[in-house]
């Protein structure tokens, strides 16, 4: 039941650099996030993708509804992402965690609810989820980040 099986059933020879759990898969999105992977059918690919991502030549965006009514149309959350010393499955904004950067515009305000475009500059866990929370407005959606009394969409609206 996971991508990775699919495409391995479609394609051989495929990269390996990730080894047998996760081979071609160049990054990850959070669990009930939709969105593009990138994938590689070769190591060449696979490396050249990597370096992509880490010299910052390509862009990650992503849309996402928040709750709230964000006052300003743009913004950037620099805060530094590590785990929540009190819960070890879930990350949050820590003094001594690894430098994140997230930029977002805002698309459409509507009652309750903002529709944001983030786009990172870094590649943290939960990175919009935890972000997003930090400022005050949650993703809609969100078991883990966001309010007990939500839109129940199966999912962060990310």
């Amino acid at each position: 039941g996971k991508l990775v099986n699919g495409i391995m059933y479609q394609m051989k020879n495929l990269s390996g650099i990730n080894g047998e759990i996760r081979p071609c898969i160049v990054h990850r999105i959070d669990k009930d996030t939709s969105g593009l992977l990138m994938v590689a059918k070769n190591d060449v690919a696979h490396r050249s993708l990597v370096d992509q991502l880490v010299n910052k030549t390509v862009t990650r965006k992503y849309v996402a509804l928040v709750h709230g009514n964000i006052p300003h149309d743009y913004g950037t959350v620099d805060a530094p992402i590590g785990r929540n010393k009190n819960d070890r499955q879930s990350m949050d904004v820590v003094d001594d965690g690894k430098e994140a950067v997230t930029h977002f515009n805002v698309l459409e305000h509507f009652n309750k609810y903002t529709l944001i475009e983030c786009q990172l500059e870094t590649g943290r866990t939960h990175q919009i989820r935890v972000h997003m929370k930090y400022i005050g407005y949650p993703l809609v959606g969100d078991p883990k980040y966001g309010p007990k009394k939500t839109l129940d969409i199966g999912g962060q609206a990310l």
